[in-house]
């Protein structure tokens, strides 16, 4: 466990190297022993420190969700992180000098119809509670030198949340098979990775699942009219200025931006 006022202080430091885009040591480079918990105390300053500044949350994510990424990681369960007002973006560009070293993933979001809260909650549940799917990528941007870093790092740094373009097509989850919709992601006419929603722990809905039995170890739950980012379908993919991205979805649509300067 780290002194009281670290946790304050090195959520600062994600803070300000994100505001400033600067990037910085991994903070088990410093601290070796940090755990888990003690990640999601340093996230949970950082997420009161963006409050202050004005911010809200305007979703929640998961991260390390697929098989071969918790393997990968020695992980048994995913991670999360929260979306703030100022990362979603509208107007179909992306700016690069407002960020270090992006990268951009697929994914299905779910708009939550009613509370959620574990334990045992199931992914039956959660298509049960669930209004709308709608088609979203992901812009993730590590604060960490060179994309380096441990669990616990990744888990303070709030999963390298950045940027998100959430689609405007919206479907009731009992229209599609999650786990079989497709999707594509290119960039400037090229394919670059596809998958299934199967790739998110079999299905996108197994996801919040763990997201709201997570969260419920520490006395919260997901509530009606949220926004959960279930996890990348494709790989990240590092962007540049000038990339125009493409991405498509089997019964979600497609969604279009350009990297600008």
């Amino acid at each position: 466990m780290l002194a009281e006022h670290s946790y304050r202080s090195l959520a600062q430091k994600l803070v300000d190297a994100e505001f400033n885009r600067q990037e910085v040591v991994k903070l088990t480079a410093e601290y070796p022993d940090l755990s888990v918990e003690d990640a999601y105390r340093i996230q949970d300053e950082l997420v009161a420190i963006k409050r202050e500044q004005g911010h809200r949350v305007i979703a929640l994510k998961m991260g390390f969700t697929s098989r071969a990424k918790m393997k990968q990681m020695n992980v048994n369960e995913p991670i999360y992180g929260h979306v703030f007002d100022y990362m979603s973006v509208d107007s179909g560009v992306l700016s690069f000098r407002e960020l270090i070293h992006p990268k951009v993933e697929a994914e299905i979001a779910f708009i939550l119809g009613r509370d959620i809260e574990g334990p045992g909650v199931t992914g039956a549940h959660v298509l049960a509670a669930t209004e709308y799917v709608v088609p979203a990528l992901e812009i993730i941007d590590s604060r960490y030198l060179n994309f380096q870093f441990t669990l616990p790092d990744v888990i303070a740094d709030n999963t390298s949340a950045s940027r998100v373009f959430i689609g405007s097509r919206l479907r009731r989850p009992d229209e599609l098979e999650l786990d079989l919709v497709g999707v594509t992601l290119s960039i400037n006419g090229e394919l670059k990775d596809l998958g299934a929603g199967a790739a998110v722990l079999g299905h996108p809905a197994h996801s919040v699942a763990m997201l709201a039995n997570m969260l419920s170890r520490r006395g919260r739950k997901l509530h009606a009219g949220q926004l959960i980012l279930t996890g990348g379908i494709t790989g990240a993919q590092p962007l540049a200025v000038g990339d125009v991205v493409s991405a498509k979805w089997d019964g979600l649509g497609s969604i279009e931006f350009t990297v600008k300067e």
